[in-house]
């Protein structure tokens, strides 16, 4: 069966640098669509980044583009997310997903497969 575990998150000061990542497992994941969604306290899931398996192609959420970094480790089938300036604002629990190879908005949630039981990353102001 898929297993996504997540893990790297903790408390940094805002301006400071986080790197989560999502040991992935259970399948050979070519192609795969990865994710990164957060869910903050009283707010809606929303998506954070993805990638696919290959890393030919990368997607990021307008809130984070430019300071959040998403990658593939192909020997060691784990994805990252490398988390730079980051604000209060980006306190979250962050969820791995993945989502077998198909056409298909990789932006909703509802269209993954495979969900991790996430981590949680607190910045303080």
């Amino acid at each position: 069966q898929v297993q996504l575990v997540e893990s790297g998150g903790g408390l940094v000061q805002a301006g400071g640098s986080l790197r989560l990542s999502c040991a992935a497992s259970g399948r050979t994941f070519n192609n795969y669509v990865m994710g990164w969604f957060r869910q903050a306290p009283g707010k809606e899931r929303e998506f954070v980044a993805a990638i696919v398996w290959s890393g030919r192609s990368s997607y990021y959420a307008d809130s984070v583009k430019g300071r959040f970094t998403i990658s593939v480790d192909n020997a060691k089938n784990t994805v990252y997310l490398l988390m730079n300036s980051l604000k209060p604002e980006d306190t979250a629990v962050y969820y791995c997903a993945a989502r077998v190879p198909r056409p298909g908005t990789v932006v909703l949630g509802e269209s993954y497969d495979y969900w991790g039981q996430g981590t949680q990353v607190t910045v303080s102001s």
